[in-house]
């Protein structure tokens, strides 16, 4: 769908990546998840392992919901596409990017309903 424009859009973007130094902007979204309706988004740094960013980042905003268990096997994406994080990699290592989505299927027994 075509959007048009009140006025000129002729200015840099007010988060883009150069403001944040070595970190980035990362959007989580737990897919089918009725306690989340929108992706979630973190400043992360882009040297943060999966490990860390999962445990000190996803984890705590997962477990809003009651049903969240941090050892279930989600089924990770990464913008449409299939993801598999090593717990070592960093995020660059990985190829997550300023303003990318992480999205996470599975884990909760009301999305199965």
């Amino acid at each position: 769908m075509a959007i048009k424009a009140l006025a000129d859009y002729d200015f840099p973007s007010r988060s883009r990546q150069e403001l944040y130094g070595d970190d980035m902007l990362v959007h989580v979204w737990w897919k089918d998840n009725p306690m989340f309706c929108a992706a979630a988004t973190f400043r992360a740094p882009t040297a943060m392992t999966w490990a860390d960013f999962k445990a000190g980042m996803i984890d705590p905003w997962a477990a809003s919901d009651p049903a969240y268990d941090p050892s279930f096997a989600f089924d990770w994406g990464y913008d449409g596409g299939a993801f598999s994080p090593r717990d070592d990699a960093t995020l660059a290592d990985l190829g997550v990017g300023h303003k990318h989505t992480i999205s996470m299927a599975g884990g909760n027994p009301l999305s199965q309903q």
